[in-house]
Order: structure tokens, then C-alpha cells, then sequence
């Protein structure tokens, strides 16, 4: 990170890309994005700091026949 800083201060564009290639970056991109924002959120099991995660935690292994181990 401190190189390419020191690079941009002393004007060593060879880290950086054109602003055509930016652009052509973008062209790409942005469909993407714009597909994700089209379609609903998932419901993700988000859960608390320091708890022993969400319920769905237990039902994402045990589908497949394992189960979590208390270390």
C-alpha cells in the first residue's frame, strides 16, 4: 500500500490503470450490480456477537448428516 501511494505521489502510473480501461471496467460491471439490486436481499441468519451462532447453523450441517463440536 505505501508503494503505491509513494508511486501516485511521484506520478509512476504503471500500477494504475487508463481511464479507458477504468471505463471499459465499468462497462462491465455495472450490469452485475444492477442485476443484484434487482433482485430481493436474501435472508441471511445473522446473529449476535459472542453467541453460538444462528439456529439455521444446526440445520445447514445436519442436512448433510454432521454436527457442530464444542471445542
Amino acid at each position: 500500500m505505501k508503494l503505491l501511494l509513494l508511486d501516485a505521489m511521484q506520478g509512476n502510473a504503471t500500477l494504475f490503470m487508463r481511464d479507458d480501461q477504468v471505463e471499459a471496467a465499468w462497462k462491465i460491471i455495472m450490469p452485475i450490480i444492477e442485476a443484484w439490486d434487482a433482485r430481493p436481499p436474501v435472508d441471511f441468519p445473522n446473529y449476535a456477537p459472542d453467541s453460538w451462532g444462528p439456529e439455521d447453523a444446526e440445520a445447514l450441517i445436519a442436512r448433510d448428516g454432521f454436527n457442530w463440536i464444542n471445542l
